[in-house]
């Protein structure tokens, strides 16, 4: 959701260095905000940046193939074991791994070539479902290597999104952060569509395994259009800077290197002025949205007695307002700032989640799905452009995983207590209750810096302080 889905942005002034000098704004929280280094600058505009445009349409693939993936896996344990536990134990592996990677996956981006460890784990899954066919073909069905395929990819996926998400600053400049990020949030969101219709055919025409190929085939083309990017170089720490002042330490065994592992990457978050209420919202909103999927799923098939078709039709249509979102959110943010739009993404949120649940017209909860939808996807690029253009370069692996680890925990939570309180109270009922539940958030964040309408041009904060020009 917000932020990276299982997963798992702004156009500003010129933002080249000046010599190390600081830029200090009459909003400023708390002080200064570094500029940004020249490298950056020197990056084209989006639609002339070669190698983001590499980048892109290598991921857009690997986004088809991977939700294929969604789909074929779970079919293929079905096919070979006819049960729906078993099914549902692949998503319970895949969901468990990855929120115990992302314990350590920020401290391992950190600490090594992106770029390379990104091509590894491409390189990697493209030999993992690639074997499962020919698996297949001289053993039989081993569902047993499924569930350990399965913790694996979920792996590998984790400290490749972690490094995506952290490489993206070094590809383009900082003014083409929020259409840089659009623009893959869209292609995510265009790959979750054509996914699972690409899956089908090719499970009802080669097998779910093949499928799996065809997958693995798709990561390999990544992993080689990679090869082909050029990414900046990731500038030094701050001269002077010591360990402590970004809250690291030296110790980097037993509990020191948990520490290095996620405690640094949290601390950086709580410590920041914006970083901080944006967790706790998040937070929030996602023990609510996880389980809005839920509901509407319920109250299309079970309380208005519409069929799978109706329901494919009704999530379509969300989808379509995720890509109109990724689409417009560069323009978005660059004329209402980053508050407007983080504020009126939870207003949208509150009301798709309301009327899907209490509407008895299907169009009307088909568009507002769309509002729903677009919220979640405003409001992801968003957040996700904040924590690049705030957080320091050595620290932005660990504060991504953090992050991405305390919102994304409430997540199943929140959809087990929303599914048993509808079970027993209706789905109008808790959707009333989650769409209150919205609003309280959104209240609280008028209450915040998050209200303010930009962030300040200029690149990433040196300390943990995290300042940011607040106008």
């Amino acid at each position: 959701m917000a932020g990276g889905g299982p997963g798992r942005l702004a156009s500003h002034p010129s933002t080249d260095r000046d010599g190390g000098r600081t830029e200090r704004g009459s909003g400023t929280i708390g002080g200064t905000i570094s500029a940004e280094s020249g490298a950056h600058g020197a990056r084209p505009p989006l639609r002339r940046n070669k190698d983001f445009n590499v980048f892109w349409l290598g991921q857009a693939l690997s986004v088809l193939g991977g939700s294929v993936s969604l789909l074929a896996l779970p079919l293929l344990v079905l096919d070979a074991t006819g049960s729906l536990v078993q099914m549902g134990l692949v998503t319970v592996i895949s969901g468990a791994t990855a929120i115990g990677t992302g314990v350590f996956a920020g401290y391992v981006v950190d600490r090594v070539d992106r770029r390379r460890l990104m091509i590894a784990c491409d390189l990697v899954r493209a030999v993992l479902l690639g074997a499962v066919p020919l698996v297949w073909w001289a053993a039989g069905p081993q569902v047993w290597l499924l569930y350990a395929l399965t913790a694996l990819v979920a792996v590998l996926k984790t400290l490749f999104d972690v490094a995506y998400v952290t490489a993206i600053p070094n590809l383009v400049r900082t003014q083409d952060l929020t259409a840089a990020n659009g623009r893959l949030m869209g292609t995510f969101a265009l790959g979750s569509l054509l996914g699972p219709v690409v899956a089908g055919l090719l499970t009802a025409a080669a097998g779910a395994d093949r499928a799996l190929a065809v997958d693995g085939a798709t990561f390999l083309i990544s992993a080689i259009s990679l090869g082909w990017v050029r990414f900046t170089a990731r500038p030094a720490r701050p001269a002077g800077e010591h360990a402590d002042t970004a809250g690291e330490h030296a110790d980097t065994a037993g509990a020191g290197v948990l520490r290095e592992m996620f405690v640094v990457g949290f601390r950086f978050l709580w410590s920041h002025p914006l970083l901080r209420p944006l967790t706790l919202q998040l937070t929030l909103l996602t023990f609510v949205t996880m389980g809005a999927t839920d509901l509407l799923i319920y109250r299309v098939r079970h309380d208005l007695g519409r069929d799978a078709a109706t329901l494919g039709s009704v999530i379509a249509v969300g989808g379509a307002g995720s890509v109109v979102a990724a689409l417009g959110a560069g323009r978005l943010r660059r004329i209402l700032g980053f508050g407007t739009c983080w504020l009126a993404s939870i207003a949208m949120i509150a009301v798709g989640v309301t009327v899907t649940g209490v509407s008895g017209s299907v169009p009307v909860i088909a568009a507002l799905s769309a509002v729903f939808m677009f919220g979640i996807t405003l409001g992801g690029i968003c957040t996700m452009t904040l924590r690049q253009e705030v957080t320091p370069d050595h620290l932005l692996g660990r504060v991504t995983s953090a992050f991405w680890t305390v919102h994304n925990a409430s997540g199943p939570v929140g959809a087990a207590v929303l599914t048993m309180l509808a079970a027993r109270h209706g789905v109008p009922a808790v959707s009333t209750a989650a769409g209150a539940l919205c609003l309280l958030v959104l209240a609280g964040g008028l209450l915040t810096p998050l209200r303010g309408g930009r962030v300040a041009p200029g690149a990433r904060a040196e300390s943990a302080s995290g300042i940011v020009d607040h106008r």
